[in-house]
């Protein structure tokens, strides 16, 4: 039971630290904000991020990158994904060479429109072993020890298995993956769709229209990842389908909360405001247009959403476009989606 690296204090990053601090290992939480580092250590709570929740002994928070990263043997990076390449600057001065780094970052970089596991790579090297949790995880129930079933995804059986040995316990149950890219795919994508579910809750729309955004969002986030080099089977698994059901059903989902709060009549600011908290779909539905784009990709539910967050096109009339679509068959044979060309 050796020395873990979290960076990130946010809800998840806390989240995460209690169920490695409960396997028993020794965890340095890194927080740039001093009063919550204090907070931490003291009080035993992130009232911010985690109210109500009381953090184990195990878990010691520092705002000081090298205190955490130095000697660890994992390092679970836990930050908003627009951040991951900044941080990735701040970590690699101290990461050792033979260190596991994990990521739980469900969005894409913005600018590149490339997965995190790729950023990662560009900033730590190559070789560095690297593997992606994901799945149906709400930071407040993993905090809580109620029982939750994730993934964790590496071209390395070996990474990805390391990674899971560190994680799982009685309450936190995890399986191995081996297509980090379906996997990173379906954990950013998901969001996209759960902003929609949240527009449809917001207008009343009922259980039949959410039911039909899920299912056909879920063939959106397949057509796409699919086409950058993912196996479909991924998205039927939990870091697909899974995970895509709990953010779009849950009011503890931020993407869900924000569609809702925008289908209130607020503008994106005053969401994101009164969110207080990143909620990663708004930037990944810009990425989703422009890869969708680039890989000539049906995705209508992604479209009509990018134009009611950025171009003032009211929800009604999204669902209004949406409802009156050309007739299609229902299944949409893969193959017919050609060419393929993978990407990193």
């Amino acid at each position: 039971m050796g020395k873990i690296a979290v960076i990130g204090a946010g809800s998840w990053g806390t989240a995460l630290a209690t169920v490695l601090a409960s396997n028993g290992h020794q965890i340095y939480l890194y927080a740039r904000n001093r009063e919550r580092v204090e907070e931490i250590n003291t009080k035993r709570t992130n009232q911010r991020y985690l109210p109500g929740i009381s953090l184990p002994p195990g878990i010691t928070a520092t705002s000081k990158m090298a205190v955490a990263i130095q000697d660890a043997e994992a390092v679970f990076l836990v930050v908003p994904s627009q951040s991951v390449r900044s941080v990735s600057r701040d970590v690699a001065p101290y990461l050792h060479p033979d260190a596991l780094l994990v990521h739980a970052v469900k969005g894409f970089e913005l600018s590149s429109r490339k997965r995190i596991s790729t950023v990662l790579r560009e900033e730590l090297g190559e070789t560095k072993a690297i593997a992606v949790l994901s799945g149906p995880s709400h930071a407040e129930e993993v905090a809580r020890r109620l029982p939750t079933t994730v993934v964790v995804a590496s071209d390395d059986v070996h990474v990805a298995e390391k990674a899971q040995d560190l994680l799982i316990n009685t309450s936190f149950r995890v399986y191995v993956n081996l297509d980090p890219i379906g996997v990173e795919v379906s954990g950013a994508l998901k969001n996209v769709i759960a902003i929609a579910a949240g527009l449809s809750d917001g207008l009343a729309f009922g259980d039949n229209a959410k039911a039909a955004l899920i299912t056909r969002g879920l063939a959106e986030i397949t057509r796409l990842g699919v086409a950058m080099g993912a196996s479909q089977a991924t998205f039927s698994g939990l870091a697909g389908v899974g995970d895509l059901v709990v953010t779009c059903t849950s009011r503890l989902s931020r993407n869900w909360r924000a569609g809702f709060l925008l289908a209130q009549g607020k503008s994106l600011q005053q969401v994101l405001d009164e969110l207080g908290m990143v909620a990663e779909g708004v930037k990944t539905t810009q990425v989703a247009y422009q890869l969708a784009r680039h890989y000539n990709i049906d995705m209508p539910i992604t479209s009509q959403l990018h134009q009611v967050l950025f171009a003032a096109r009211s929800p009604r009339e999204a669902v209004e476009s949406l409802m009156s679509r050309l007739r299609r068959h229902e299944i949409e044979l893969l193959d017919e989606i050609t060419p393929f060309r993978r990407i990193t």
